[in-house]
């Protein structure tokens, strides 16, 4: 009886945490691609997304480019928490159910703590990361212990930070949206590149289909695997690999 009352009263103010009580937030449905939203990497820069927003539209997808929080190189849970206000007012933009949410190099690990810690499990169709640190890059592990010089969100990319600990602890990638991981095994930047690799999800590299491809981290989001990936794995059918043109 005391658990019912607790539950009633919690739905008053959020029925969404009510859900998760009671046996999880529903998934949203897979056949219905929405909105679009682009979470540019650390240090802010959005100009890196140009291509992909660029090839988005052109497909006809409605695209919104998340702002940069805390020169994007603040904590990745505000970050994420961002990313929840920006679905939110996307949602009643474009009169949506769901985002899909594409998230270059540590724009993809905002994304899924979004999905792990701050609701976004209830919202996104699709999660797509695109050479990201899913589980750290000694690059900023180097900044950090050698240089000196590591803002929080570089600390928390560090591969033993308690950041991704917490974050990779358990499933990978939980219930809700479908997860894609897409990397090339000559980034420079992530390192090494396979800390992109997601379990659970549909991991891609570059190579798979362009192995001779020297793509580096900088080239990633335009490069014309990625570009050609945005339409398989975001489309209203079950994500998959591009087609045998995609080295353009």
């Amino acid at each position: 009886m005391a658990l019912g009352v607790v539950v009633a009263v919690l739905a008053v103010g959020s029925g969404l945490l009510v859900a998760r009580l009671v046996g999880g937030a529903s998934p949203v449905p897979q056949d219905r691609p929405g909105p679009v939203i682009l979470v540019g990497g650390y240090g802010g820069s959005v100009s890196s997304l140009e291509p992909l927003e660029r090839a988005l539209r052109t497909a006809g997808r409605d695209v919104v480019v998340m702002d940069v929080v805390d020169g994007g190189t603040g904590d990745i849970a505000t970050q994420a928490r961002s990313l929840g206000s920006t679905a939110e007012d996307v949602l009643e933009r474009f009169d949506a159910t769901s985002v899909d949410v594409v998230g270059y190099s540590a724009g993809g690990v905002v994304a899924r703590s979004w999905v792990r810690d701050h609701g976004g499990d209830a919202l996104a169709r699709r999660v797509l990361s695109i050479g990201s640190p899913q589980h750290g890059t000694t690059v900023a592990e180097t900044a950090a212990g050698v240089l000196g010089e590591c803002p929080e969100a570089c600390r928390q990319l560090s591969p033993e930070s308690d950041f991704l600990r917490a974050l990779n602890a358990g499933d990978e990638t939980p219930a809700g949206p479908r997860f894609v991981s897409i990397w090339s095994t000559a980034d420079e930047v992530v390192v090494p590149a396979d800390s992109a690799r997601l379990e659970g999800a549909v991991n891609l590299t570059v190579q798979s289909a362009c192995p001779l491809a020297r793509t580096g981290h900088g080239e990633l989001p335009g490069d014309a695997f990625v570009i050609a990936a945005l339409g398989s794995v975001l489309s209203a059918g079950p994500p998959r690999p591009p087609g045998d043109d995609a080295c353009g």
